[in-house]
């Protein structure tokens, strides 16, 4: 039933004309009379009502409902809100003269600056990094620098910062001068939107007593965010053709998931997958690409076209193509001063790249000359 909803004006005459189809002669509800007042003072009441009407319906609606009564309506499903991810990527510790064997703790802190939006980012411990010793990352007494994995101390996406931002140690490490990240921090997203948890609702009914590819990716997508996947059907992990299997290739940006995720990911499908199939779960095979054009125009525009084709690249999900048309509109649509743009190839061919399904291309390179 559809609400029918009144306005202050609109409340007042209705009044006022029921009033007037019940008198035998002529009322005063000019302003000022006293029966106007009464109209109004009615009036001001119901609208007050009518707005604790709408307030009860909005929270009675997983469309309608926000925040906090989102997070309730949907944990009556037994879902909830993803949380915020933190930030993650290298930073290189240095020093400007060799000499004593320096330990890099895991825990240490860097920070891109001394105010109160600066972000902090600790040292990680990564068992196959080469500097790895147990309890952190040595740097030998003949080497100047090292490079170890960081993750921001504050979630969400404020930890995502540009190449070259970490510019200071928090405390003091003995026989090290100075820390920078060469490459930017990437993968810190914010808890999960009111819009994306609404989607994703929609999805967990859709999926609901189906073993069907739809809750498959449901099942993925409630992990964390930031996941893409694919599901290749009657293959398996070499793409050879094998009947009751599937495959799933899955990525969290970084285009090489960590085991514990790629696991998580396996029990989250067995939950859902069909009795008597089968299935693996696999990272994508990273394809790198070499892409080089020639632009005419002023040589500031060279810049802005090299970082909106690199920008679509390392954008491109799962068995997304390379597609040449693509990239010639990307390029003139970056910078009106561009007038034209040619030569362009990927991997030295003029042809569009095609990746299998199981393939994320990157960029390895993106040159551009006039």
């Amino acid at each position: 039933m559809q609400l029918s909803l009144l306005d202050f004006t609109s409340s007042v005459q209705r009044q006022a004309l029921a009033a007037s189809a019940s008198c035998v002669q002529l009322i005063d509800v000019t302003v000022g009379s006293v029966l106007r007042a009464v109209f109004e003072a009615n009036a001001s009441v119901g609208l007050w009502v009518q707005w604790l009407v709408m307030e009860v319906l909005s929270t009675t609606r997983a469309a309608t409902s926000n925040g906090a009564d989102l997070d309730s309506w949907v944990a009556d499903f037994g879902m909830s809100r993803l949380p915020a991810t933190a930030a993650a990527g290298q930073v290189t510790f240095s020093r400007t003269t060799a000499g004593l064997a320096t330990v890099i703790p895991v825990g240490a802190l860097a920070r891109t600056g001394t105010d109160a939006n600066a972000q902090i980012f600790a040292v990680t411990a990564d068992v196959t990094n080469s500097a790895w010793q147990g309890a952190g990352y040595q740097m030998s007494a003949a080497s100047l620098q090292v490079t170890v994995p960081v993750a921001a101390q504050t979630l969400g996406k404020a930890g995502n910062v540009q190449a070259g931002a970490v510019v200071m140690l928090s405390s003091a490490i003995p026989g090290v001068d100075s820390v920078t990240n060469t490459g930017p921090m990437q993968g810190g997203l914010d808890a999960e939107s009111d819009s994306a948890l609404r989607t994703r609702f929609g999805g967990f009914i859709d999926s609901r007593t189906r073993a069907t590819a739809q809750a498959v990716g449901f099942a993925i997508q409630s992990l964390q965010q930031g996941l893409t996947y694919t599901i290749a059907e009657g293959v398996d992990s070499s793409g050879a053709p094998r009947a009751g299997h599937f495959t799933v290739t899955v990525d969290d940006g970084t285009g090489a998931p960590s085991a514990a995720l790629v696991e998580q990911v396996g029990v989250a499908i067995e939950a859902v997958r069909p009795i008597g199939g089968t299935f693996s779960v696999q990272p994508p095979t990273v394809i790198s690409v070499d892409i080089e054009m020639q632009v005419a125009g002023p040589p500031e525009s060279l810049a802005t076209v090299r970082a909106a084709v690199l920008g679509y690249v390392n954008g491109l999900g799962i068995g997304a193509p390379v597609v040449l048309s693509r990239i010639y509109q990307i390029a003139h649509d970056s910078d009106s001063d561009v007038t034209s743009v040619s030569a362009l190839t990927i991997n030295g061919v003029a042809a569009d790249l095609d990746p299998p399904t199981n393939g994320l291309v990157r960029a390895s390179n993106v040159g551009v000359t006039s």
